[in-house]
């Protein structure tokens, strides 16, 4: 019952912040306003028990060994390529519901005790997901990617062609 209750009240939380369909708000952002990523700092912890992180601050997670999950869409991952090493788990469908085999395909690749960092298109779904991963599934450390992979295209950082 307490599983179907977290599934409920997961579907609820990410259902109210939007779809993450293609939308002008999802565009990538201009040059000129991206903010500088390439300085390794200190993540920032978010209200909702989850740390936002750049650019420079994934790179350096991930050479520790720390999970990256590309939630985005099989169609978005074959338009741009994923950051080497990531794994992709669509998280919404195209109709913005949430994948039924999210939670069981993320929590056969992580656990609870373990650090993973997520990243979307420009980091609105990954909010989402980070925040409702750390609140209703548990888990201690998680890290949103704040620009998504456009901030790290933008910023030149390499991808590579995703392979189902």
């Amino acid at each position: 019952m307490i599983k179907y209750t977290a599934v409920i009240a997961l579907s609820i939380l990410l259902s109210a912040c939007g779809s993450g369909t293609n939308t002008q708000a999802e565009s990538a952002p201009a040059a000129s306003s991206q903010p500088a990523t390439n300085t390794v700092s200190a993540p920032i912890p978010q209200s909702g028990g989850y740390s936002n992180i750049n650019n420079a601050q994934l790179e350096q997670l991930m050479k520790k060994g720390v999970t990256l999950v590309d939630i985005r869409r099989q169609e978005e991952w074959q338009q741009t390529g994923i950051v080497k090493g990531a794994n992709a788990i669509t998280f919404f469908t195209r109709t913005g519901r949430i994948n039924p085999n999210f939670m069981s395909e993320f929590k056969a690749l992580v656990k609870p005790n373990q650090p993973v960092a997520l990243i979307c298109r420009t980091g609105n779904r990954t909010r989402a997901a980070s925040q409702a991963i750390a609140q209703q599934l548990g888990y201690k450390k998680v890290y949103n990617v704040t620009h998504g992979i456009t901030g790290w295209i933008g910023q030149k950082r390499p991808v590579v062609p995703y392979q189902k």
